[in-house]
């Protein structure tokens, strides 16, 4: 398996390098992380708020299982049944610099600019919900972003989940877009944390695992998959102007050493 991205472009392939997020792409739970804001403005009770940051100890500590994922993912559900997408969107918005932006890796901002001037496009895979990934997506300069999406009648949130972009679903996604946009997955590559995402790192044939637990490590080990350990959280509004990419800021983070840290990272598995 290839350890380090290589240029496609050449090879006449298009391929594409899929990201999940939270731990993989920052440090923290995108959903949790606007606890507080959807607090300020009405949508939560203060109950729900400690239960959402119970939601994101269990996250953080790598705790929680499959039974648990499943009740917080019921609870979210139920919690935002009613709410209005606009104020939802809008609340993001004012708030996603300030939420976000500090907790980016900069490992992982330097890996998606090496996947850029490869010539792949950045997809980012994420179980949060579609209000919340996209704008996050933009933000990092992907070129596509798959989510959860919840229904919608008449501008409020159902609680019905259209999509749940979770486990096999998630490798179900890749494999559609692959379908659409032409990509060969067995060139293409593919980053998570969680044991949960194995079936994405399974669709593609060079898979990473991020951070990984004492389970992942060891599914890592028997599938091949390399292993990578990011821990710089940086605020991304350092190392890219408002309107930069990712690809035009990786000069930058080249002066922090991340570059350094990843590359030798990925020359393990080719020594």
């Amino acid at each position: 398996m290839t350890s380090s991205p290589a240029p496609d472009a050449a090879a006449g392939r298009r391929t594409a390098a899929f990201f999940d997020l939270d731990k993989t792409i920052i440090a923290t739970s995108s959903t949790a992380a606007f606890s507080r804001p959807f607090l300020a403005g009405g949508l939560l009770s203060r109950g729900a708020v400690l239960r959402a940051a119970y939601a994101h100890f269990l996250f953080l500590v790598g705790s929680a299982d499959a039974d648990q994922t499943e009740r917080m993912r019921a609870h979210l559900s139920s919690m935002v049944t009613g709410w209005p997408v606009d104020q939802v969107s809008a609340i993001v918005a004012e708030t996603l610099h300030e939420l976000i932006d500090p907790y980016v890796y900069a490992e992982a901002v330097t890996l998606i600019a090496e996947h850029r001037a490869a010539g792949r496009d950045v997809v980012i895979v994420s179980a949060s919900g579609a209000e919340l990934v996209e704008p996050i997506a933009a933000m990092l300069g992907a070129d596509q972003a798959v989510s959860t999406r919840m229904e919608v009648v008449d501008g409020r949130y159902t609680g019905e989940i259209d999509f749940y972009a979770y486990g096999e679903n998630k490798a179900e996604a890749v494999r559609r877009l692959a379908a659409e946009h032409g990509y060969d997955l067995d060139g293409s590559y593919a980053y998570s944390d969680s044991i949960t995402d194995a079936p994405m790192l399974s669709a593609v044939g060079h898979g990473f695992a991020v951070n990984p637990d004492r389970t992942l490590r060891r599914l890592a080990a028997e599938q091949g998959w390399g292993v990578l350990t990011f821990n710089r959280p940086v605020a991304l509004r350092r190392v890219l102007s408002p309107r930069a990419s990712v690809a035009t800021g990786v000069a930058a983070l080249v002066g922090t050493g991340a570059a350094i840290v990843v590359w030798r990272l990925l020359r393990r598995r080719s020594v």
